[in-house]
């Protein structure tokens, strides 16, 4: 016998006095009262009620019993309650995964306005450029900077980015500019080491694709790093836009070959299933795709 149907068969006896009624109110035969209230007494082995024709009374161990049973029942139906009212209201710890540079640059700023909107929520932010496993890791959500055209991950789009070769002018004056992109062959590059494509950079150009294998003298897990190294004129790098926005605008690093075209990335919110999604994680994916309808580093 379910223990929570004893129990719910147990309180409506004790409440109502009677088994005729309690069989009554829960919709089941009088047989079938008897039997588990006589079940659950021999499963605890103490007698939970006094029978006699007239009159059914608790025990002190029944009285015992029904106290606690009903603060069970009462806790179950504030657990029922709770899911039910998280399902509509944005409530309780949201955990998200982001990259690194991208969630300092752009997330950052929209978290406290994020909070200020949905107070009932909380928030804890990884920030990370490795590729996590959102559901053996615990995340609730991630934002993802890929192409997921063929992913099965559940996914939204919230913006794009495209992918930008550059360099200082003190690395060009000193190297020369490449025209073309397997001018790149003959120079320094600086790599991001958790690139698809590594050290073989893909081209879309005027005759079609391009494609050539670069020399990195440093590989860097971090893109602000890739930039950094850049704008300190070690080599020539390949960043999004997203990343280099403010230092193509303030001169610090000059885009290579426009009429060459790398790659365009999605930005996206990833997360486990469409199926009962928590009102939380839609409160953030929606208020994000509202945040990034336009973005400044698409007009570089």
């Amino acid at each position: 016998m379910n223990k929570l149907r004893e129990i719910e068969c147990f309180i409506a006896v004790a409440e109502m006095g009677s088994f005729v009624k309690a069989a009554d109110e829960l919709g089941i035969s009088k047989a079938a009262v008897s039997r588990t209230i006589l079940e659950l007494e021999a499963r605890l082995g103490s007698r939970l009620m006094q029978r006699t024709t007239r009159r059914l009374s608790l025990t002190e161990a029944g009285s015992l019993y029904l106290e606690r049973c009903k603060q069970i029942v009462a806790a179950l139906e504030e657990a029922d309650e709770m899911l039910s009212l998280g399902a509509s209201k944005p409530s309780g710890l949201l955990r998200i995964n982001a990259p690194q540079t991208f969630g300092v640059l752009h997330l950052a700023p929209l978290w406290p306005m994020f909070m200020q909107r949905y107070e009932g929520v909380n928030l804890d932010v990884t920030l990370s450029d490795r590729i996590v496993d959102i559901i053996d890791e615990g995340f609730d959500m991630a934002i993802r900077i890929a192409r997921l055209s063929d992913s099965t991950l559940v996914h939204r789009k919230l913006a794009a980015t495209s992918v930008q070769v550059c360099a200082s002018p003190a690395y060009l004056e000193k190297h020369g500019r490449p025209t073309h992109p397997h001018d790149l062959a003959q120079h320094t590059t600086i790599g991001y080491t958790y690139s698809a494509s590594k050290d073989d950079w893909h081209f879309m150009g005027p005759d079609g694709p391009v494609n050539v294998k670069v020399t990195s003298r440093m590989h860097i897990n971090n893109g602000d790093s890739c930039v950094a190294a850049a704008v300190a004129g070690i080599g020539i790098t390949r960043q999004p836009t997203f990343m280099v926005d403010q230092h193509l605008r303030n001169g610090s690093l000059i885009a290579l070959m426009p009429e060459y075209v790398t790659s365009e990335l999605g930005i996206y919110a990833v997360y486990p299933s469409r199926t009962h999604l928590p009102a939380k994680v839609r409160a953030m994916i929606d208020f994000l795709a509202e945040a990034f309808q336009q973005v400044r580093w698409a007009e570089t």
